[in-house]
């Protein structure tokens, strides 16, 4: 029988080296190698010298003979819609999130919620005592709830336990403590993660279970652990959320039986999370309409159409190279807004430090934004204020041209809803929204000419301070060599 040799993987990829070393080579991570020993139990075994007879399989008709697995409902909104209307029987889902973010918060009132409708539902924690959880469950007022309790870390113990009777929801807290007899190594590792999930997957599939795993986060916000552990659950979903706002936001990263990139907006409150039903409203609530540099944008959110607003800030920079800091938005996007701009429509942002923020801590990953940026940028260069009733979205092209994005009407009949009267949108699509003015552009100069028209702005305000200054003795200033220099340093 040959011998087992330990191997030594890295924590933060799953990579497997022969010998230790202070770097990872596949994902470029420092000390994050540790040595485990080789693991062993299903399709760990040592090889045989003939390989065993399979069995055969039972191969079944591509066409659909039965009807679509019924969904089982939660009873909050918000998680119905992210998870596709419901759970599915025997499927597993990878929720991760930042610590102290609300991921225990949310799961036990979706467990309490199922419970008090009829459904039987348990509740694992292996962070936690259960003491602990009755605490938040109380606080909550949700003890009355009838869930099922229990604080354990082995996989075999948990499987054996609920393999007694049949489960509709079931809740591991989370993924990071648990531990499988069949692989000698520390719980969090990526052997012991991966056995882990792969027995309770088996659990689920078998016993057609909803089983909802809690995985933990790295510091740029990945779920931890290997990244095979996604590929083999059915779902991902991040809860993010900001420590400076009441909002959090449940994404779906990854869906087999529902829409991707689907969100659920929730509050948080004294008793907990509270749905947003609107969240345009929510993430609107504190504009400052009278601001240069400020912009709506109408976007889209899976199915739902959101509006939220792009604020930018430009400054004169006492750098050599200026400075571009991004909030909520694609930085290499910013980039490209800004060459557009200065190529483009002549606005000049080289000397200038550029600052973007998405307001309310909102993420925003599609390009139909572009407009809406690039209109917050010139009215914070010119000093012009929007329409307060306009909302911007469309997608810029390199040769600055503005292109259609999807969902148009969707996106004009939510800033209808809103009390917006305006749009400026890409060329194509049907105006659908009445009552919405609707003003077609194709390229970004006519965008910029239309902000420069608008009244006031800072060459306004600058010829009336000069107004009000003592007049001082005239200079004679050094005349530039050609026209393309005195255009230096002026916005447009």
């Amino acid at each position: 029988m040959s011998k087992s040799r330990n191997a030594f993987v890295c924590q933060n990829c799953g990579a497997t080296s022969n010998r230790w070393q202070g770097k990872c080579d596949a994902c470029g991570a420092w000390n994050s190698i540790v040595e485990e020993q080789a693991a062993t139990g299903i399709g760990a075994g040592t090889a045989r010298k003939t390989a065993p007879k399979g069995r055969n399989i039972a191969f079944q008709s591509l066409a659909a003979t039965g009807q679509e697995p019924p969904r089982t409902a939660i009873g909050i909104a918000e998680l119905d819609r992210v998870t596709g209307g419901g759970l599915v029987p025997g499927s597993v889902i990878l929720l991760g999130g930042e610590p102290g973010i609300g991921k225990s918060t949310l799961l036990i009132q979706a467990c309490a919620r199922l419970a008090d409708a009829g459904g039987k539902v348990a509740y694992i924690s292996g962070e936690e005592a259960t003491a602990q959880v009755r605490m938040r469950a109380e606080r909550l007022g949700l003890s009355g709830a009838p869930v099922r309790l229990a604080a354990a870390t082995n996989v075999e113990d948990i499987a054996g336990t609920l393999g007694s009777d049949r489960y509709d929801l079931v809740v591991i807290d989370s993924i990071q403590t648990m531990w499988t007899e069949t692989i000698d190594a520390a719980p969090g590792t990526v052997s012991q993660v991966r056995g882990a999930a792969q027995a309770l997957i088996r659990y689920a599939k078998n016993h057609d279970a909803c089983v909802i795993l809690v995985g933990h986060v790295t510091k740029d916000g990945q779920i931890a652990g290997p990244r095979v552990v996604e590929h083999m659950v059915d779902a991902v979903m991040s809860f993010d959320g900001d420590a400076g706002h009441h909002f959090r936001i449940l994404r779906a990263m990854k869906n087999r039986f529902g829409p991707t990139d689907e969100i659920g907006v929730f509050e948080m409150t004294g008793k907990g999370l509270a749905e947003v039903g609107n969240p345009s409203a929510f993430f609107l609530s504190g504009r400052d309409a009278t601001a240069a540099g400020t912009s709506v944008f109408a976007g889209m959110e899976g199915t739902r159409p959101l509006l939220v607003e792009i604020q930018a800030l430009v400054a004169p920079t006492a750098l050599g190279t200026p400075r571009r800091a991004v909030v909520g938005w694609d930085q290499n996007r910013l980039a490209m807004v800004i060459a557009v701009l200065e190529t483009h429509a002549g606005v000049r942002l080289g000397q200038y430090d550029v600052y973007l923020n998405v307001a309310g801590g909102m993420k925003i990953v599609e390009p139909a934004a572009d407009l809406a940026a690039a209109a917050a940028l010139v009215s914070s260069i010119t000093g012009k204020i929007l329409p307060v009733d306009a909302v911007f979205f469309g997608e810029l092209g390199l040769s600055g041209s503005v292109r259609p994005v999807v969902h148009g009407g969707t996106r004009m009949k939510e800033a209808a809803k809103l009390g917006f009267a305006a749009a400026v949108a890409p060329p194509g699509g049907s105006d659908e929204t009445a009552g919405l003015r609707v003003e077609r552009t194709d390229h970004i100069a006519d965008v910029v000419a239309r902000i420069a028209a608008l009244p006031g702005g800072r060459k306004a305000e600058r010829r009336v301070n000069d107004e009000r200054r003592p007049a001082a003795p005239p200079r004679r200033l050094p005349q530039p060599a050609d026209e393309d220099e005195a255009m230096e340093g002026a916005p447009f």
